[in-house]
């Protein structure tokens, strides 16, 4: 019916009069023409001599000048009333907050004329980004790369700022960091303070922690490329501490270690100063990647903080500790356990609050980075908690003390190389350090954990040596013990305390039944009023069952390996790697993401593919899992040197293990590397196997990324 009318149109002379006079076609019926774009079908029916007359006689009929069939709505000659009708209709849609007929007149509009005025899109994204509801904020995203596709406009950054930052708000974080990246792209990014909001919102799920990450590191490199072009635009995009303590932050809780380690590594390349929080988040960091060196660098710049600050640094104490337990360095753990327990400055210290130099990597590497801190700088607005975990290191009124469960490492490994009295001299010195605490019962604790746990020569032996440091135990302690080895039948030994228990005065004018009598009551009544308490013994009795997940010498070797990545000495890295299968140590995860690192940062990407392979042979017999950040590296890597096999290989694995990969990244990686790499080549025109198959692989990754 609308083509019939139509052919009335186009050839009666009455509607063209009608049309003079002010007719106007049904709205709907035009949209019908147009949509369908059927020229054909009217040439076939009306006929080609009348159609082609009526057709190029608008250019003398200023009416019907604007009348055609053409696919392009805005030669319509009624275009001016429509226009302005549907343009209202979406202003008003608008002001009454009805998105849904909003949307429908833009649709409308964007059929007949193409886009709407600048100001018109702009309050549309706007009151889309307004929206609680994913269906309109990915409405709202959508329409924006459309715009940013098929307009030359550009957008203002306001439209933009507030959509990435609905996006984030509403847990959208992949939509989100597309505007994030399109802006970035234009090198223009939200205000400072509201990008934190923006990431601060990304990082509360593990997959907005991978794509802000990537994001950072994004933003860092178009900063030196702006900062080696001398871009004006280069400080308004420049990271501060806040971002990168927000992504670090996120990067602990959802544990990705080595995507933390690069982070880190991009700040004093850009030259952004950590705080405080920055090196307490190092700290977990650096523990999860067993890198203790890293860490012993910052602790004679943290030993110095004032007492306001002790209670901050508790995390970094802990972190560090728990190193000195996994490398089975039990005299750095105990001289670390003495330091916690000093007496700390109680004013500011102005020369701590200025910039000073931490090296990464080895001291001696004239080229290594150098990371700018201020331990006693913490920002006031921070919109980051870090929140750490108390582990080994606790705080009570303000000061650090030791837990159950470090004093339980200790002792465990203080037992297994028998040097018990060097434990008692730890806890002699703890004691006479922690006299402000109002007293501690910390040897006693000891004593009574070891003789729960039947290790009483243990316990004898902390008791002998308090006695000969002149500090003995209370009877209590001598009684408990008495009761054990009455109750082991270990009457030698019970005789042996009892002489003692005499010689200190602790049992005058009492027959050995007496002492017997009263120390068996007395370790009743103790066990009693402790039954519910979980105590030492407990920690005790779990770091007695539990082996370490890793050996000590793997966290030697692995430090060697880091250090000679680091001082770019590979070759030394690989015969340090060749040596671990000779002495039977398994390779873990942090040992290959040392190498790849190290090689990665030569542009040694064929090494690269040769490490890939002895980590597929390790998969497989099932002695290592890859972390999803290892994989994105690798993949980087071969993307970056052209092993497009490798490539999708990584990319397989990973979809096997439904890892989320960043096609946006990889994908803007490809451009900017192998933009036109066999784009007009075809298979039959290859001239060696090795060129097709390559080729096989180019056109496989296109597509996964969606270019072709």
């Amino acid at each position: 019916m609308a083509l019939a009318l139509a052919k009335e149109v186009l050839v009666q002379p009455r509607f063209t009069g009608s049309y003079l006079l002010g007719f106007r076609v049904p709205a709907a019926i035009l949209r019908t023409i147009l949509i369908n774009q059927d020229r054909e079908f009217i040439r076939k029916n009306v006929g080609t001599h009348q159609i082609s007359d009526v057709y190029y006689k608008q250019y003398q009929n200023p009416c019907l000048q604007k009348f055609s069939t053409s696919p392009h709505p805005e030669r319509i000659c009624w275009e001016g009333s429509s226009n302005a009708v549907l343009s209202g209709k979406i202003e008003t849609a608008l002001k009454d907050h009805q998105l849904d007929e909003a949307w429908d007149s833009f649709n409308d509009f964007k059929r007949l004329y193409g886009f709407p005025k600048d100001t018109l899109l702009g309050k549309l994204i706007t009151e889309l980004s307004y929206s609680s509801d994913p269906h309109w904020l990915q409405k709202a995203c959508d329409l924006v790369l459309l715009v940013l596709k098929e307009k030359s406009v550009v957008l203002h950054p306001d439209f933009l700022t507030k959509l990435s930052l609905s996006l984030a708000r509403s847990q959208m974080p992949i939509q989100a960091s597309m505007i994030l990246r399109v802006m970035l792209e234009k090198e223009s990014l939200p205000p400072m303070n509201v990008l934190w909001l923006v990431v601060l919102h990304m990082v509360k799920t593990e997959i907005g922690t991978y794509i802000a990450s990537n994001f950072l590191v994004q933003i860092c490199d178009c900063f030196q490329h702006s900062s080696v072009n001398q871009n004006e635009q280069a400080k308004l995009i420049k990271p501060d501490s806040m971002i990168f303590n927000l992504v670090l932050d996120a990067c602990v809780r959802f544990k990705l270690s080595f995507k933390g380690h690069q982070i880190i590594e991009l700040m004093p390349q850009i030259g952004v100063v950590a705080d405080a929080h920055s090196i307490t988040i190092f700290a977990q960091i650096h523990e999860m990647n067993g890198q203790r060196d890293e860490l012993k660098k910052f602790k004679d710049h943290i030993d110095r903080v004032s007492a306001p600050f002790v209670f901050h640094y508790r995390q970094f104490y802990d972190s560090l500790l728990s190193l000195h337990f996994k490398f089975n360095d039990i005299d750095s753990a105990a001289n670390l356990v003495l330091d916690t327990y000093r007496d700390w400055e109680s004013n500011v210290r102005k020369e701590l609050q200025k910039p000073r130099l931490v090296p990464m990597g080895s001291d001696n590497l004239k080229s290594g980075l150098k990371i700018q801190i201020v331990p006693e700088m913490l920002q006031k607005d921070s919109i980051l908690k870090v929140e750490g975990k108390q582990e080994l290191i606790t705080c009570r009124n303000g000061k650090l003390t030791l837990s159950n469960k470090a004093l339980a490492k200790l002792i465990k490994g203080y037992k297994r190389i028998g040097k018990i009295s060097d434990l008692s001299k730890l806890l002699l010195s703890i004691q006479k350090k922690s006299h402000t605490l109002g007293g501690s019962s910390l040897p006693s604790d000891v004593i009574d954990a070891c003789i729960k746990l039947r290790w009483l020569e243990t316990a004898h032996d902390i008791l002998d040596d308090m006695e000969a440091a002149g500090a003995p135990m209370g009877s209590t302690t001598y009684f408990s013990l008495f009761a054990a080895y009455y109750k082991e039948k270990m009457f030698r030994e019970s005789k042996a305390l009892l002489k003692q228990m005499k010689k200190a005065g602790l049992v005058l004018n009492l027959s050995d039944e007496m002492v017997v009598s009263i120390c068996l009551s007395e370790a009743v009544d103790k066990n009693a009023m402790h039954a519910k308490k979980s105590d030492l013994a407990e920690f005790l009795v779990r770091e007695m069952s539990e082996e370490n997940a890793v050996p000590p010498m793997v966290y030697e070797f692995n430090s060697s390996i880091y250090f000679f990545c680091k001082a770019k000495m590979v070759e030394d890295a690989l015969k340090t790697y060749r040596r671990m299968p000779e002495m039977k140590i398994q390779p873990t995860v942090q040992t290959f993401c040392n190498l790849v690192y190290g090689y990665s940062s030569l542009e040694m990407y064929r090494d690269i593919t040769i490490i890939w392979g002895d980590m597929k042979r390790n998969m497989e017999s099932g002695n290592l899992v890859v972390s999803r950040d290892l994989y994105e590296f690798l993949l980087m890597n071969f993307l970056r040197g052209g092993y497009f096999e490798r490539v999708m290989e990584v990319i397989g694995y990973m979809k096997e293990h439904s890892m989320y990969t960043d096609k946006w990244m990889y994908k803007s990686e490809f451009l900017k590397l192998h933009k036109n790499l066999y784009r007009t080549l075809k298979a039959s025109k290859a001239k060696t196997d090795a060129q097709s198959k390559r080729l096989e692989y180019v056109k496989a990754f296109r597509k996964w990324v969606g270019i072709d």
